[in-house]
Parts: structure tokens; sequence; C-alpha cells
């Protein structure tokens, strides 16, 4: 039981956040209306994406002080699973601008630092399939991987703050949490951040287990006679 404890939450919190996210009253605020739902996923998605890119990044570290292969598993399944929640974040963020500034994408800072920083991942993604080599793939990857992770942390957290930016928690203006992140909404948005982390670590896991099956079926078959 306590091996699906977790997941059983993870469907409940997902749950509860998809049905209170839509239909439970939120503040009427100008412009922003009811777009403001977008907090429920825009958000803690991208707060999963953050959480699984560092734990990319630690196996990553592990992996170049152990060597050991498993490692390398780890870190390239986190990556992969932060890559898709950071893209279900870009998508859910543009339909919130395309509502609130009027266009998909407006090139402001968050949105700019958010692109570099998907194509930063993209790149390592791209480096990972051009080299053959098992061993020098995966040094070249955690090497990659921990400076992926340090150029994220000013893209997203750091430079959009000190620039002019219409996004909220930006360039001065202030974010939901200052305002309007009042108790009808705290008791929907903590939940949706753990339920959207743990979903994307249950894809790692998912993945990681996918990629062991598939070594294990490689090797009875070279065993084969």
């Amino acid at each position: 039981m306590k091996k699906w404890g977790w997941k059983i939450a993870t469907v409940a919190l997902l749950l509860y956040t998809v049905t209170a996210g839509f239909l439970w009253e939120v503040p009427r605020l100008h412009i922003v209306n009811e777009t403001i739902r977008a907090l429920y996923f825009h958000v803690p998605m991208w707060f999963g994406m953050v959480a699984l890119f560092s734990a990319s990044a630690v196996f990553g570290i592990r992996y170049l002080r152990q060597g050991q292969t498993h490692h390398d598993l780890y870190s390239a399944s986190f990556a992969h699973a932060g890559m898709l929640l950071g893209t279900l974040g870009m998508v859910t963020g543009m339909v919130w601008a395309h509502y609130t500034w009027g266009t998909f994408w407006h090139w402001d800072p968050k949105q700019t630092g958010a692109a570099i920083t998907y194509l930063v991942y993209l790149a390592y993604f791209v480096l990972r399939l051009s080299v053959e080599n098992t061993e020098q793939r995966a040094r070249l990857a955690a090497v990659y991987n921990i400076f992926a992770f340090a150029a994220m942390i000013p893209l997203i957290f750091i430079i959009p703050r000190l620039t002019d930016s219409m996004h909220p928690g930006s360039g001065g203006n202030p974010g939901f949490n200052m305002y309007d992140l009042d108790s009808r909404m705290r008791v929907v948005f903590y939940p949706a951040v753990a339920g959207w982390i743990l979903l994307g670590f249950w894809l790692a896991q998912q993945r990681i287990r996918l990629k062991n099956a598939e070594e294990q079926l490689l090797e009875h078959e070279y065993e084969q006679p």
C-alpha cells in the first residue's frame, strides 16, 4: 500500500485541482477575469518542471562522481518529464497571455527566458542522440545538464524580475499571491503544486521502468543461442 500511496495521492490531488480549478469561485479582477484559473495549472506545472530539472541535475552530478549507469538513466528520465511539464506550462501560459495581453506570444521577458530555457534543454536531448558511445554520452550529458540548470535559474527567476514586464511577479509587477491569492485560491493552488510535481516524478519513474525493461529484453535476446 505504501508503494501506491503517493500515486493514489497524485490522482486525488489532480482530480481535486481540475474539479475545483474549473468550478469553484475565483476573485474577479479587471482584465484577468476567469483566466486567473490558469494559476492552478500554468504555475504548478512550472514548479514541477523546476523540481524535475533539479532532480535531473542532481543525478547528473552523482553520475560524474560515481559513474553508475543508473544515475544517467535517472537524470535523463527526470529531464524528459521536466520537459513535458515545461511544454504544458508554456502552452497554458500562452493561452493565458492570449486572453490577457491579446496575443499568444508577447516577447515578455518571462516568456523569452522560458523559451531560451526550453531551447537549452532541447539541446540536451539532441546531445544525447548525437553521441553513440554510452559512457561518453552519459558524461557529456551530465556536464551539459549542470550548465543547463545553472542557466535556467537566472533566465526564469532573476532576469525577468530586473526588467520591465507585464508578467505577474516580474519587473515590479506584483505576483498573484501579493493581491489576490486569497483563502479560496490557496486551498486549490497548493494541492495543485503538489499534484503536478508528483505527476512529474511518476512519469519519470515509468520511463525508468520502461528503459530497464528494454535493457533486460535486449540482454535476454543476446543470451539466446
